[in-house]
């Protein structure tokens, strides 16, 4: 059975829609959003997935101006952006997120495929408990984080990892730069149990994790992920930055690039089959 379309994904059909309205009509999110009780900024997110309507006289408004007469094809889209204001599964974690992050985690469940790259870190959805909670915990003074914010964030970080686990699963493939394997994160035990759960989950068939080992052409970047959400929506790719900022994009030219580099280290990697071996041997160095 196939995942059930979550919050993020209605508000995401519902600007798709909207926005190709809007360009069939030829006007500007300036133009459009003139006379309305919403900005151009605020039509921008709405056109992206991350807001909706809270006034849904405004959503009347700017349907009539993109000539849309069929009550029908109005009260599917008024109906669309009510469901898409109730609150999901997301809303409850109250940690500390960068802006762009919830709309990008609260589309992981609608995607067919996922890709990463993280050259320092392991990637979230392969993370321990306690190894993500150690992570936070060094992290605490600098982002000056509660302990209930650091809870809460590491529930968000397990409550993901469902997507690899449910009756129809995500397809994932992951790359972890060597960095991100013997960095010490909460001392040699943490370690083992996450080196144990990487093996665990590289042994499922829909999971595929590769290690980039240090050598010539290592390529520290910037971690990315790029989601693969099928027919219906654009895929989306995010990319994290140094000061712990965000950004995602659904442009077929940002996402092609990154799949292109994805790709890359796909062959500069070792082959999936290497990985077991290269695991046991950073777990006998501890």
């Amino acid at each position: 059975m196939a995942a059930k379309r979550g919050r993020t994904g209605q508000r995401l059909e519902l600007g798709l829609q909207l926005r190709q309205l809007r360009e069939e009509v030829q006007l500007t999110r300036k133009q459009a959003a003139q006379g309305l009780k919403i900005s151009e900024t605020s039509l921008q997110r709405i056109e992206t997935g991350a807001l909706n309507f809270r006034n849904v006289s405004d959503l009347r408004k700017l349907l009539t101006k993109y000539g849309v007469t069929d009550e029908e094809v109005v009260n599917s889209l008024v109906n669309l952006n009510r469901e898409s204001s109730a609150q999901d599964w997301l809303t409850q974690y109250r940690g500390p997120l960068p802006p762009e992050l919830p709309s990008f985690v609260g589309l992981e469940p609608e995607a067919r495929s996922m890709m990463a790259y993280h050259p320092t870190l392991v990637y979230g959805i392969l993370q321990t408990e306690r190894y993500a909670r150690a992570l936070h915990e060094v992290q605490k003074a600098v982002e000056e984080t509660t302990s209930e914010q650091i809870s809460s964030s590491v529930e968000l970080r397990m409550r993901r990892q469902e997507v690899l686990t449910r009756e129809d699963p995500v397809k994932l493939h992951v790359i972890l730069g060597e960095a991100a394997l013997r960095y010490p994160v909460g001392g040699p035990d943490v370690m083992r149990e996450q080196y144990a759960r990487l093996l665990e989950r590289s042994e499922m068939e829909h999971v595929t994790l590769q290690v980039l080992p240090f050598r010539w052409g290592y390529r520290a970047t910037n971690d990315f992920a790029i989601l693969d959400l099928g027919d219906r929506f654009p895929a989306r790719v995010q990319i994290d930055s140094a000061w712990n900022a965000v950004s995602t994009s659904d442009k077929p030219r940002e996402v092609a690039r990154f799949t292109r580099r994805f790709n890359a280290l796909v062959a500069s990697a070792l082959p999936p089959e290497d990985t077991a071996d290269f695991l046991h041997r950073l777990e006998r160095e501890l």
